[in-house]
């Protein structure tokens, strides 16, 4: 099992979580923030196509798919983060 393309991903997940946070703090409205991480995922997953010689996609549609299930990804650690957190003060 070949893992070097995994950094890539995980690269773009911490991305797009840093990209996310400064939406936070621009005051938008938090119901964006996944559309916004999203659609930066999937120009990062095409971007990493080309730059990245391990990305694990060879096509357009493929690294989109995966930068912006990155995206997404991302959203998802913090509300999980978010929920670790509010559980442990009970």
């Amino acid at each position: 099992m070949d893992f070097t393309g995994i950094t890539s991903v995980v690269a773009i997940t911490v991305i797009c979580f840093l990209v996310g946070q400064v939406i936070k703090a621009t005051g938008i409205d938090n119901k964006w923030i996944p559309v916004i991480v999203g659609v930066a995922g999937g120009f990062l997953g095409i971007a990493g196509m080309f730059i990245i010689p391990d990305f694990p996609a060879a096509d357009y549609i493929n690294a989109a798919a995966v930068g912006i299930v990155s995206g997404l990804a991302s959203t998802g650690a913090n509300q999980i983060y978010k929920q670790t957190k509010n559980t442990e003060g009970e």
